[in-house]
């Protein structure tokens, strides 16, 4: 009897979160793209955008987990970046086309100097995205216009840069880390404190190393798949659903464990009676809906957590929070 490849086997319907450490070179979407060639998935995506020549951490979302991606998508992130301060490029990282060359200015530059320019972005400022990007401009990414030599400048967007440590100065190569707010460009920050500084700067390094509460120690690599012998394809499909993260630790949403799954499925919207337990909310705040231990909807709140007590005294079952997606089971 002929030894099953992959290819024949069956995999149970899957979904989770995984971190995956992505190396330098391939697009966020050919990660994704890896995870739906080992997994047999089309219903793939990722949270945040890394580029090609930056590593570290991209989440990904598997099966009904990627209807979690949104909320994962505004998280503040940290990195790790290495800038070279005197050049210029198209891109404002190492890959793109050298447009101007100020070298002989950072020779005039002390130590103080570029501490000084680094420590006063520390802050709420309004950065300008770099037109090689995957923001979108009527629909369609810069990066794209910008290769077809149409260069849209978009207006600026105010960011926070919330720290930045471990500055280490080696001129004309700066490294440091910096915590920043989501829609932060670290590349745009670089080209920032580089025109600060009078010379421009260009970014030749950079690692994400978190979003928000998950970090890249704790993700995996993804090689790609595509020359893999069966042995070694199994071996990394069960990596990948051994540390899928289940729906039910994602989020950090208040909790309301609701006495029926049914009624949720079905549509309707919880109200006192429903609510079996749950933890502190306010109203417009986004909680998630649990039964049996698990994740069955996210809704967002009519009422303080602490109204319900009174609702109960006074037999008055009014709605408690509006369903906003449902997680039905497969």
């Amino acid at each position: 009897m002929s030894r099953k490849t992959w290819s024949d086997v069956v995999l149970p319907t899957v979904s989770g979160i995984l971190l995956v450490d992505k190396e330098k070179g391939p697009t966020s979407h050919d990660v994704v793209e890896r995870i739906r060639r080992l997994l047999r998935i089309r219903q793939v995506g990722h949270a945040g955008t890394l580029d090609p020549f930056a590593t570290g951490l991209l989440i990904v979302g598997v099966g009904k987990a990627t209807r979690l991606l949104e909320y994962l998508q505004h998280e503040d992130k940290v990195y790790k970046v290495k800038f070279r301060l005197g050049i210029i490029t198209d891109t404002f990282d190492i890959t793109g086309q050298v447009m101007e060359d100020h070298s002989e200015e950072v020779s005039k530059l002390s130590e103080e100097d570029v501490l000084h320019a680094i420590r006063s972005f520390v802050g709420t400022y309004k950065q300008v995205p770099p037109a090689y990007s995957a923001k979108k401009y009527q629909g369609k990414k810069l990066y794209e216009l910008a290769r077809k030599g149409k260069i849209i400048n978009l207006p600026p967007r105010e960011v926070t840069i919330y720290d930045i440590w471990g500055i280490k100065i080696s001129l004309p190569e700066i490294e440091f880390t910096t915590k920043v707010s989501s829609g932060t460009y670290i590349r745009s920050l670089c080209m920032d404190i580089g025109y600060k500084l009078g010379c421009g700067a260009t970014a030749v390094e950079l690692r994400r190393i978190s979003v928000g509460k998950f970090v890249v120690e704790d993700a995996i690599m993804i090689p790609e798949p595509k020359n893999f012998d069966s042995e070694t394809f199994e071996n990394l499909q069960r990596v990948v659903l051994e540390n899928l993260i289940p729906l039910e630790r994602v989020l950090d949403f208040p909790k309301i464990i609701v006495g029926s799954q049914e009624k949720v499925y079905n549509g309707v919207q919880p109200k006192v009676e429903d609510i079996m337990e749950y933890e502190t909310f306010k109203k417009d705040q986004l909680v998630q809906l649990f039964y049996n231990g698990k994740l069955i909807a996210i809704a967002r709140a009519e009422r303080n957590s602490d109204f319900i007590e009174t609702l109960k005294r006074h037999n008055r079952n009014e709605r408690i929070a509006t369903l906003l997606k449902v997680f039905k089971e497969e």
